[in-house]
C-alpha cells in the first residue's frame, strides 16, 4: 500500500470527502487532489496534519496491517521529543540528520 492509497483509506473509512480532509488538516483541497492527480506523496510535515486529522499517529498511518507496533524506550522518547518541536526546529533537525 502506498502513502496516497493509505491517505484515501483512512478517508474513506471515516466517510470523509476531500473537502473534510481538508478542513480537519489545515491543507488546501487543492493540494490534497494534486497529490491524487500528480501521484505525488505529501510532505513529513503534510503527512502530520494529515495524522493528526485521523488522530493517529505517524506509525499508525504507517502500519497498513493494523499490527500492533511496539517502540523501544529510545524511540518513544525521540518521538516524545519531536513532537515538542516546532516547524523551524523540525527542519533543523532534519538537515542534521542528513549530513550525518
Amino acid at each position: 500500500m502506498t502513502v496516497l492509497e493509505r491517505i484515501l483509506q483512512l478517508r474513506l473509512e471515516r466517510n470523509w470527502s476531500e473537502y473534510r480532509l481538508s478542513e480537519e488538516s489545515g491543507i488546501a483541497q487543492t493540494t490534497i487532489s494534486s497529490w491524487f492527480k500528480k501521484d505525488i506523496y505529501p510532505s513529513i510535515p503534510s503527512l502530520e496534519k494529515i495524522c493528526k486529522a485521523y488522530d493517529i499517529s505517524m506509525a499508525q498511518f504507517f502500519n497498513f496491517d493494523n499490527e500492533p507496533v511496539s517502540l523501544s524506550p529510545e524511540q518513544n522518547e525521540l518521538l516524545e521529543n519531536w513532537n515538542r518541536l516546532s516547524g523551524e526546529q523540525k527542519t533543523a533537525v532534519l538537515n542534521l540528520l542528513k549530513t550525518i
